[in-house]
């Protein structure tokens, strides 16, 4: 028997960009949950029956920015793995356990970047 396809979670605001990601990352064999905001992701992240091994996070949300869902992602799920995109991710500050892949990125540095993270 095979072990499932890792879950993602993709949180992006652009509804373009977030669809992209989705698609990309599905073609890679990931299963994909998608929110279009913090609070969405959010809603996702305390259903403690989703599995979920990694969130990956535009950095730049309205209303709750990625670090702040970040935090609270934490709370709710202690180990969950976080990567940060960012368009802006050499001047981003994140903590030593979460990872940041700068924007605009290829599809191989995108497949790299999520099983380095799914890896450690």
């Amino acid at each position: 028997m095979s072990t499932p396809a890792p879950t993602i979670l993709v949180v992006e605001d652009d509804d373009i960009v977030r669809m992209l990601m989705v698609d990309v990352l599905e073609e890679l064999e990931f299963s994909v949950l998608e929110a279009a905001d913090g609070f969405e992701a959010l809603k996702i992240l305390r259903n403690l029956d989703q599995h979920i091994d990694l969130m990956m996070t535009d950095h730049g949300l309205p209303d709750m920015n990625g670090r702040e869902l970040a935090n609270q992602a934490r709370e709710l799920r202690p180990d969950l793995p976080i990567l940060f995109a960012s368009g802006y991710a050499e001047s981003i500050d994140v903590p030593g356990d979460m990872h940041v892949i700068g924007k605009p990125f290829s599809i191989d540095q995108l497949r790299d970047k999520v099983k380095h993270v799914l890896n450690n």
